[in-house]
């Protein structure tokens, strides 16, 4: 379809694209300066004493992240069902069993009386997941972890740069933050993640791990003064380091990612006034004074809608119109409903969601016109 307009789509400007040129004409396309920068450079938009680590995806963030925390057999961690399956199978790497709780129906994030509910003398992290760009209530969060003395991992795939209580999540109480940097997201390189944190002893087993568990990562060794070829593997690591080119892209698309919340702002705001009076639930907003950053738009149709979502969606795809559903809830998937006997009912209101939810097309490049053309899609069909 010539006039098909999609999902999401990543704003790649001129300086990305001679970034990325530079760097492979340097002959440096591995984890070298330009990671090292992204690094700097993303530790320093955050603030606050933040130590920065650049990985190949928000899944490998996350799984270092939960293994310098020192997650193993035996091991439980909390998290909520709605979300993508990343989030839990981390758990499962290191031998660990997720504990799956159900979401807030106001803000779609994980229930934190649901959490305090689900605590048992196996627990030891908890996984929270900022969805769609609204931060979780983190400040109530952190009240109950801290009163059971369990570890918090921020699962921040959406949220960049999304605020709670007027603090940049990734500068807030808990030990380790994770960001993507996925083709859709709110900033990209392609493929990408970093993992943020203050604990210097998280930061420096996340390096360590973060390239085979060895002591030097291939920038020290090729421009440090002692031998290039020596080094000592250390751990059991993983392969998950970012390599120059795409950090190359993180370090313009970082400078433009307030400009991007704006613009996605915007949107929602056109979104919010185009549907007005509707037969539809609008996304939840940031709390009062708090940013969100709009990494998606998700509305739920109403109980009156007389069509099912399934359809809906088919309609928008016959209209031109990409659209999506965040999240199929992980007790729907066979491997997760069968390895721990989950039920739709456990999730009542995750399965609810689910059951009448999409997302609209949510991206910085979008044009007015674009925007009211899927206003008018929506009421078109919803009034047919």
């Amino acid at each position: 379809m010539d006039n098909f307009l999609p999902f999401a789509l990543p704003e790649i400007g001129e300086e990305e694209i001679n970034a990325v040129s530079e760097a492979l004409r340097s002959g440096w396309v591995t984890t070298g300066p330009r990671a090292r920068q992204f690094e700097a450079d993303f530790a320093a938009f955050l603030g606050g004493g933040i130590e920065a680590i650049a990985v190949n995806s928000a899944t490998a963030g996350l799984h270092l992240g939960l293994e310098a925390l020192g997650v193993g057999p035996g091991d439980e961690v909390i998290t909520t069902t709605h979300t993508f399956t990343a989030t839990a199978e981390i758990i499962r790497y290191l031998g660990a069993d997720p504990v799956f709780v159900d979401i807030d129906a106001s803000t779609l994030c994980i229930d934190v009386r649901a959490i305090e509910a689900a605590i048992t003398p196996r627990t030891k992290v908890v996984i929270p997941v900022h969805f769609a760009g609204r931060s979780a209530d983190m400040v109530e969060l952190l009240a109950v972890t801290k009163k059971y003395g369990l570890k918090v991992m921020e699962d921040a795939a959406h949220a960049l740069p999304t605020t709670c209580g007027g603090q940049l999540i990734g500068t807030l109480d808990s030990d380790v933050t994770v960001f993507s940097f996925y083709a859709n997201k709110t900033i990209t390189t392609g493929e990408g993640g970093m993992l943020v944190t203050r604990n210097k002893e998280i930061a420096r087993r996340a390096r360590v791990m973060r390239l085979h568990g060895i002591n030097r990562d291939a920038f020290d060794r090729f421009t440090a003064k002692v031998p290039s070829w020596y080094y000592e593997v250390v751990a059991p690591g993983f392969k998950y380091n970012m390599t120059d080119i795409a950090a190359a892209m993180g370090i313009h698309q970082l400078k433009k990612a307030n400009r991007f919340q704006e613009r996605r702002e915007q949107i929602a705001a056109m979104y919010d006034s185009g549907f007005e009076g509707l037969p539809i639930i609008l996304p939840p907003k940031a709390a009062t004074g708090d940013v969100h950053s709009w990494h998606l738009y998700v509305i739920q149709l109403g109980a009156s809608v007389g069509v099912s979502r399934d359809r809906f969606v088919e309609q928008m795809f016959e209209l031109g119109i990409g659209c999506s559903v965040h999240y199929i809830p992980l007790h729907l998937h066979p491997y997760w409903r069968d390895t721990y006997k989950l039920r739709a009912e456990m999730f009542p209101v995750s399965q609810m969601v689910f059951e009448r939810t999409l997302s609209l097309p949510m991206y910085s490049s979008m044009r007015d016109s674009d925007v009211e053309r899927v206003i008018q899609a929506v009421k078109s069909l919803l009034k047919s």
